[in-house]
């Protein structure tokens, strides 16, 4: 009696399984099937059983990958796990499955037939069909913020640079990142006395704040440099508007250097403004090159009354000036990942001296290519050169 209900109970596993089972010959003829894949695929046990191949109950596509790939692993391997396969009920309505199948041997190691179970994927597949269109909406969503975000980079720099007689200019902005907006920022343009002011700096922070705040500070610039050109008046009036608008719970600051270029025969009379802003790098038409020192200058927007560094020198035929956020010298290396530093780039410069603004932007820009990922901060650089007497020098 046991044992009676032991075998009835095995049977009716083996029919009412949550998975279809089906065993076939080695051709693959179906030589038995559960009542459970009948019920999903809507056959009755005489349509099947010693008519009907397991790859006919296939899709096209599921029945060529059967004779090309299943079918040919199975021969040689003798199992195969998981393969994802659809097979078609009678109403023609697709079924999705997990297959796994093995070959049976006999007593000699012969194989006899093939047992293959059968899973129901349609949960896994409606699963993964929702991940796959939460996966690319949220590439949409990815790409639209990407394109915002470059949108609202770009009006924080100026569109194009002044043109200035008798001066190369060129600029370059690296964003680190396309999912962040940076605070660097650049700017050269005209002031009323034939002079010209140009700006470089870095604010603290990224998104949404650090561009108000990156805005409001280019305004200021340009504001008070119309007013009062010189560059460290130009860096005490920002001072005083960011401490004013952001010296209470949540400072914000940047590092800024200013300068004014004025025009003196043939070359340019540069004055320097820093507020705790890397140095200038100056390339000498003679090949040398070196650090503008603009020592003891305080950020700018921390203190009320902060202490800016200047300096002033004569920028002359065949001379580039190369202004730079710390982007640059704080990047690492690959692979040591060191960071490159004020000597490396220091040796940048005595490698490419004497040279012009394009061409130091250019090298620059290589350079960046070439840190590749080391550079997790964004970099500005505005370079400006006096053309010397090589002709290819001539604006």
């Amino acid at each position: 009696m046991f044992s009676a209900l032991l075998e009835d109970s095995a049977e009716d596993l083996y029919e009412n399984a949550p998975c279809g089972y089906l065993s076939t010959l080695l051709d693959g003829t179906i030589a038995k099937i559960n009542q459970t894949l009948l019920n999903w695929l809507g056959y009755a046990r005489d349509d099947l059983v010693g008519r009907r191949r397991f790859s006919e109950l296939l899709t096209v596509g599921g029945r060529l990958y059967h004779e090309t790939h299943f079918a040919p692993l199975l021969r040689m391997q003798g199992e195969i796990n998981g393969i994802a396969l659809e097979m078609k009920a009678t109403d023609g309505t697709r079924l999705p499955v997990l297959v796994t199948s093995t070959v049976k041997t006999g007593i000699d190691g012969q194989p006899i037939l093939i047992r293959t179970t059968v899973f129901d994927a349609r949960d896994r597949r409606a699963y993964e069909s929702e991940l796959l269109r939460a996966r690319k909406e949220s590439e949409r969503e990815r790409e639209r913020l990407q394109q915002l975000v470059a949108t609202l980079q770009a009006s924080l720099l100026p569109p194009a640079l002044a043109s200035v007689p008798g001066l190369r200019v060129d600029a370059h902005y690296h964003p680190a990142s396309a999912d962040e907006l940076g605070g660097d920022f650049y700017d050269l343009f005209p002031l009323g006395d034939g002079s010209w002011g140009m700006f470089l700096g870095d604010v603290c922070g990224k998104g949404a704040t650090a561009a108000a705040v990156t805005s409001l500070t280019r305004y200021t610039l340009r504001a008070a440099a119309v007013y009062d050109p010189d560059p460290a008046a130009v860096l005490n009036n920002l001072n005083t508007v960011l401490h004013h608008e952001y010296g209470g719970r949540d400072p914000r600051f940047c590092t800024v250097i200013f300068g004014l270029l004025t025009p003196d025969e043939g070359a340019f009379r540069i004055t320097l403004a820093s507020g705790g802003h890397p140095p200038a790098l100056l390339m000498r038409a003679d090949g040398t090159a070196a650090f503008l020192p603009t020592p003891g200058g305080q950020l700018i927007g921390v203190l009320p009354d902060a202490h800016i560094a200047t300096t002033t020198f004569r920028l002359g035929p065949g001379d580039t000036l190369m202004l730079h956020t710390d982007g640059l010298t704080e990047a690492h290396t690959e692979p040591a990942g060191e960071r490159y530093g004020d000597e490396a780039l220091l040796a940048f410069g005595h490698a490419l001296a004497p040279t012009t603004a394009e061409q130091s932007i250019a090298s620059v820009r290589e350079l960046l290519q070439a840190l590749g990922r080391g550079v997790d901060d964004d970099t500005a650089v505005l370079a400006v050169s006096v053309p010397g007497p090589d002709p290819e020098e001539q604006p």
